[in-house]
């Protein structure tokens, strides 16, 4: 490992510091523990973008970094948790484009800023826009978007998620991707076990990149909508059997 890439990405992190004070508990090469470590070190965010995630992914001045996650026993956390390792290599970025605000604002009126999950009608602040594809699998930076995007495009692209006091849904829907990416089992979303084609294991022999998008199709954290209706089509079917 090289000294100098150490100190070359620090000096990029010292924007973020967050991802800085995760970066430099990961640079020793060593394992470390996302329970009573990483809290320590960013409370919640250790995990997310403002951690773990937003180091891998990099972003259009900085190469994403390659860190490993294993679940193991803790003797300091008493159970099994998930570990983390810098193994000290770069890869390409895969950082999202920043969405601007005329956009964002068809995509909200698009929606009716309705959440997907709930179908309730929410003021902007308490909705994130999800791109269905996660970023975790793009495996390069997302081009602009255009602001001439139809109503379809902007369908087949986003979704509107809830973030509220009660809940994140787009924190479940990294965490569920996380985990596909790590153990190639798909997404159950609130433990429901369905998929509206494929199955629960990865059925794409790509696992970045465009063509990968492919094997998301089937998982609800992909297209929630079309799960929950092709689920609610599978009961109403499984009803008139019996």
């Amino acid at each position: 490992m090289s000294n100098n890439l150490i100190a070359e990405i620090r000096a990029q992190l010292k924007t973020a510091p967050i991802q800085l004070k995760v970066f430099d508990l990961l640079s020793d090469h060593k394992w470390h523990c996302r329970k009573h470590e990483g809290k320590a070190v960013a409370s919640d965010q250790y995990a997310g973008g403002g951690g773990i995630q937003g180091l891998q992914r990099g972003n259009k001045q900085r190469a994403g970094l390659v860190i490993e996650t294993e679940s193991k026993y803790c003797e300091v956390c008493g159970r099994k948790v998930k570990w983390d390792r810098w193994t000290g290599e770069i890869k390409s970025a895969n950082s999202a484009a920043n969405i601007p605000k005329s956009l964002v604002q068809r995509i909200l009126q698009v929606y009716s800023y309705t959440d997907v999950i709930e179908q309730r009608k929410r003021a902007a602040h308490e909705l994130v826009i999800d791109h269905r594809f996660p970023m975790e699998r793009w495996g390069d930076n997302e081009p602009p978007h255009l602001i001439s995007m139809s109503d379809i495009e902007i369908q087949k692209k986003f979704q509107l998620l809830k973030k509220d006091t009660s809940g994140n849904h787009n924190l479940l829907k990294s965490r569920s991707c996380e985990r596909c990416i790590n153990t190639g089992k798909r997404g159950t979303p609130f433990g429901i076990r369905f998929w509206y084609q494929a199955g629960e294991d990865w059925p794409s022999i790509h696992k970045r990149g465009a063509e990968a998008e492919d094997g998301c199709i089937g998982c609800g954290w992909y297209d929630f909508e079309a799960w929950r209706n092709a689920l609610n089509l599978k009961l109403a079917r499984s009803a008139k059997d019996c």
